[in-house]
């Protein structure tokens, strides 16, 4: 890097090339103390310094946390959001599945997790202007078989569930045609995929989602009590994996994790993340609940709902944490045309 394109007095300019600091690689990798002692500046110089070359290398404004909470971040408004289609859904997560890092949701079986990972295989291949990224979906399967059954229902279900689209709209998309499926029996097939079959869908621009159905599965059972280091250090290469394609290409990566049983009284040491009261958190601790952006909890609740002639089990999605979001939570439920939320309202108001 040429320094004399930095906003800098010409005596700090003249200290890095005495040190030989060639790169803001190098720089920023060095501490104050470091910097003060191998180039000879003041402590004011090397702050002047550094926020120099991190503006220079800035790739986006930073952004507060008053503009999280008010929606002000640009790359985080609706727009740039995967919709859940249904809008009591998209009200709780701001207008859907952020594009950027990795969305969890976490529940016990049945409670509906894969209702919601074919639901978004759906919504993508919708153009932008109707909430999709206008791409395909790859579905990594880690314990069942892929539900064809129930996709092939989705779809047929699709102008129920969108009816403020255009029907020919509906009919133009070959819904099943851009839904790439991979069955992985073990952890190894598993990191292949997302290191070598998956970027290349990604650079082909087949696909703009990645689900993961489920992620714990597999990191459950390879690994031994005993062996709680080596799940790490594999959960955290997995995870940069996921992050690394995020990021780069703009897409994504929905992630289905199972819950755990809490057996024992309030453990402070415990990664409850706020659900104190919980009888259940999500499975694979802390190494992999610190590389989650926003984690859902999906729950089944006493009651029934009905819609026509369908009934369906209450649920309820919460929010447990994320950067741009409060805690909150919806009810929804699972219909033949997909998962759709309801007010506390509408709830109130059924028979």
């Amino acid at each position: 890097m040429d320094w004399e394109q930095l906003d800098l007095n010409p005596r700090i300019i003249i200290a890095l090339k005495k040190a030989c600091v060639k790169s803001p690689k190098e720089l920023l990798s060095l501490s104050g103390p470091e910097l003060q002692k191998i180039a000879h500046l003041s402590q004011r110089e090397v702050k002047r310094l550094h926020a120099a070359v991190a503006a220079a290398h800035r790739s986006s404004p930073p952004v507060t946390a008053l503009q999280l909470a008010l929606g002000k971040c640009p790359s985080l408004e609706p727009g740039h959001r995967l919709s859940l289609v249904c809008p009591v859904l998209n009200d709780l997560l701001r207008g859907g599945v952020p594009l950027h890092g990795i969305t969890e949701l976490a529940g016990e079986s049945a409670a509906g997790k894969t209702q919601f990972g074919l639901q978004l295989c759906l919504s993508v291949q919708y153009p932008q202007d109707h909430g999709g990224l206008g791409s395909g979906a790859v579905y990594i399967c880690t314990e069942d078989p892929f539900p064809i059954k129930r996709l092939r229902q989705l779809i047929t279900q699709q102008s129920r569930l969108r009816p403020n689209i255009p029907q020919a709209l509906i009919r133009s998309l070959r819904f099943s045609d851009n839904i790439y499926i991979e069955h992985t029996a073990d952890l190894e097939a598993l990191e292949t995929c997302v290191a070598q079959r998956v970027p290349m869908l990604l650079e082909r621009g087949l696909v703009r989602l990645v689900v993961v159905d489920s992620v714990a599965a597999l990191f459950r059972t390879e690994f031994q009590a005993d062996e709680a280091i080596e799940r790490a250090r594999h959960l955290l290469a997995f995870s940069s994996t996921l992050h690394r394609l995020s990021h780069k290409h703009g897409v994504p990566v929905f992630c289905i994790n199972q819950v755990s049983d809490v057996v024992d009284g309030p453990n402070p040491g415990r990664c409850d993340f706020g659900l104190v009261d919980s009888k259940v958190l999500p499975a694979l601790g802390i190494a992999w609940a610190n590389q989650v952006m926003v984690r859902l909890l999906l729950r089944r609740q006493e009651g029934c709902l009905r819609s026509g002639d369908q009934t369906s089990t209450l649920r309820k999605l919460e929010v447990v944490f994320a950067p741009h979001l409060p805690r909150a939570s919806c009810l929804c439920g699972v219909w033949e045309e997909g998962v759709r939320g309801i007010s506390h309202e509408d709830f109130n108001a059924q028979p």
